[in-house]
């Protein structure tokens, strides 16, 4: 092997070796939403990781922390026994793709739905961009007309 294909794939090694614990680490960030906070009410750990300046790009409008937090409880609220798994994450420079299922009864009140009694089950994906170990923007995609469906609040599919 030449010199200069050496110091290529030494470069892309060292490159490699050095960006892999930082996405493991925005990876195990992740991981803690789903876990600790929706799974577990555990919200005081989103002090923890999100960013004060944090946004949640939504589909017609973005809202900061505040916001994004209180629609998590309101999904607690509506889903006492939440359950939130993760089923793939992929991690490249400072962004944290998850794709994860939700399963939960709809026997409380939140984000406006009434009490329905009726069990739930969807698959959604967000993706965060990680700074410093804090979350700093989000981009989340989820099913709510099937969800709605499923709860008995919206006509089913013919």
């Amino acid at each position: 092997m030449n010199k200069i294909a050496f110091f290529l794939v030494l470069m892309l090694f060292a490159t490699s070796a050095w960006a892999g614990p930082v996405q493991e680490k925005n990876k195990a960030i992740a991981r803690r939403v789903f876990e600790e906070i929706f799974n577990q009410g555990k919200y005081q750990v989103a002090d923890e990781i999100y960013s004060s300046d944090f946004i949640n790009h939504g589909f017609r409008s973005s809202v900061g922390l505040k916001e994004d937090q209180a629609a998590v409880h309101g999904w607690r609220e509506a889903f006492p026994d939440l359950k939130m798994a993760v089923v793939l994450t992929v991690a490249e420079d400072d962004l944290v793709t998850v794709i994860w299922t939700a399963t939960g009864t709809n026997t409380g009140q939140g984000n406006g739905l009434p009490a329905t009694g009726k069990k739930a089950a969807g698959r959604g994906i967000t993706v965060w961009r990680i700074v410093n170990g804090k979350i700093k923007e989000e981009w989340s995609e989820f099913d709510t007309m099937q969800i709605m469906q499923q709860l008995g609040l919206a006509p089913a599919e013919k």
